[in-house]
């Protein structure tokens, strides 16, 4: 009973000042957008006596918006070199660092008349959702036992869509949004990083790491009985003992050093496809729409903010519904219905747009269809994809597999922010094509390519990527093996 206890407080310790501060930090700046353009605004004016025209407004405003993705791209780069040279809880714990600084400098914007400084913070934020992105599911799946690894690694997503909707809740004007509040808001992620602090040091360090990284057998086996407890541990230490003698005489590698590895091919294709797929999929313009569908829908202008909630919530139900059916279900069955699913609701959502104003009751039909993408979106794209890096690497490629997957996942999601106004101006009610193009494209590859890791050790899935890497080779004579390959490689 206590075992349980430690590993679900190691979930809620790495969760709360992990992966959850994304979600957050997503959502705290869309209440006082109005306020921060107004201060600096008045800022620009107490300093040259001009006022600023409302095209440098939105400029500087976008510069805000953008810089968290930017250091989220930072935070995704620095992730690695500090999973493997402080391990994975203190690189959680020294993350908070970024979390703090960032809340000082917002909280105090207003009172040193500096719009700079939030954007420096929004900086800051960034990179502290970066590195949690990264090191919080490879901890978490780490330590999990076999059984319980998709489970466990996948409340990085739940922790996601709660940060999300507790974001939305507190952004609005009764709690901190009003006007005289928002540096209070944007100040308020300190909160879950204290938290992360005071819990943290508690729990036991990944084992895995501590024997394959430092090779402290006996750190190890105290890290897995305080995990586990009483329970035999023989079967797990043996198949940690075969993975350390796997990686004997590697070093970490490098994110260069997988792309010139034909033994990670496969693997390294998976993670890119899909860590682009779950920004370009189209799931955070959908929050972008949703307050113009539900006006249009008749819902008036003031009750919107708590509709908006509803679509934050949906993605939680789904994503802790998904943590309840992941190890039953398997990954890709999750992963394919998912993307299916939003194909299919982006078809039925561009026609409803373009049906808005001549049918009455197309506006409720655009609505279903917010709820159903998020719903499909939460339901496996959400969690599966930040489980697969850890479960498809070994360790000593797997700080930069992370690294890989994160800069992609910040640079798309830079990306998509900076091109769907233009998307939306040029295709209009059709805005959805390229989504669609997408999600079609990633349920082709995963239905063809991507195999099933439910229940299977690393070395069991090291070794199935393993045929696929060599596959075309095994007819040639000259091949001897992946085995000499491996020895002759790095």
């Amino acid at each position: 009973q206590l075992q349980s206890k430690i590993l679900i407080l190691t979930i809620c310790a790495a969760g709360i000042g992990g992966t959850f501060q994304y979600g957050y930090n997503i959502s705290i700046i869309n209440a006082p957008t109005s306020y921060i353009q107004t201060f600096m605004n008045e800022t620009w004016l107490e300093r040259t006596g001009v006022p600023l025209e409302s095209n440098v407004i939105l400029l500087l405003w976008s510069f805000t918006v953008s810089a968290y993705p930017l250091g989220g791209l930072a935070g995704a780069v620095v992730a690695g070199p500090m999973a493997i040279m402080l391990g994975r809880k203190m690189s959680l714990l020294l993350n908070n660092i970024f979390v703090i600084i960032a809340a000082v400098l917002s909280g105090f914007s207003r009172m040193a008349k500096s719009f700079e400084m939030i954007m420096l913070s929004r900086f800051f934020t960034g990179m502290n959702a970066g590195v949690s992105m990264n090191i919080q599911p490879m901890y978490l799946a780490e330590s999990a036992p076999k059984k319980l690894r998709g489970a466990v690694a996948l409340t990085s997503a739940s922790f996601t869509a709660l940060g999300l909707v507790l974001g939305q809740v507190v952004g609005l004007r009764e709690l901190l949004g009003g006007e005289e509040r928002w540096p209070f808001l944007l100040a308020s992620n300190v909160v879950p990083a204290l938290i992360q602090l005071m819990a943290l040091p508690w729990v036991p360090e990944s084992p895995r790491y501590l024997l394959i990284d430092r090779g402290d057998r006996e750190s190890c086996i105290f890290a897995l009985q305080k995990l586990r407890g009483s329970s035999d541990l023989s079967a797990e230490l043996e198949e940690m003992l075969a993975e350390q003698a796997a990686a004997k005489g590697q070093r970490a590698k490098k994110p260069w050093e997988l792309f010139q590895n034909p033994a990670l091919r496969w693997q390294l294709m998976s993670i890119i496809v899909l860590s682009s797929a779950m920004q370009l999929c189209g799931n955070d313009s959908m929050y972008f729409y949703a307050a113009y569908v539900f006006r249009e829908a008749g819902i008036p202008q003031d009750k919107i903010p708590y509709v908006v909630i509803g679509t934050g919530s949906c993605e939680l139900i789904t994503s802790i519904t998904c943590n309840m059916i992941i190890d039953y279900a398997g990954r890709r069955p999750l992963l394919l219905g998912g993307y299916i699913c939003m194909a299919g609701w982006a078809i039925v959502f561009m026609v409803a747009l373009s049906q808005q104003t001549q049918i009455s009751w197309m506006p409720y039909l655009s609505m279903a269809c917010i709820f159903a993408y998020i719903l499909s979106f939460g339901i496996g794209p959400a969690g599966v994809t930040g489980v697969l890096p850890t479960e498809v690497f070994d360790q000593m490629s797997r700080p930069a597999a992370y690294m890989i997957c994160g800069s992609l996942l910040w640079f798309n999601l830079f990306l998509v922010g900076t091109a769907f106004p233009f998307i939306v101006k040029s295709l209009a009610h059709f805005c959805y094509i390229p989504f669609l193009v997408v999600c079609m494209c990633t349920a082709l590859y995963v239905g063809f390519f991507l195999p099933e890791t439910k229940g299977k050790s690393f070395l069991e899935i090291s070794e199935e990527f393993k045929k696929r890497n060599f596959k075309a080779q095994t007819h040639r004579v000259f091949y001897k093996g992946p085995e000499e390959i491996k020895s002759t490689m790095l």
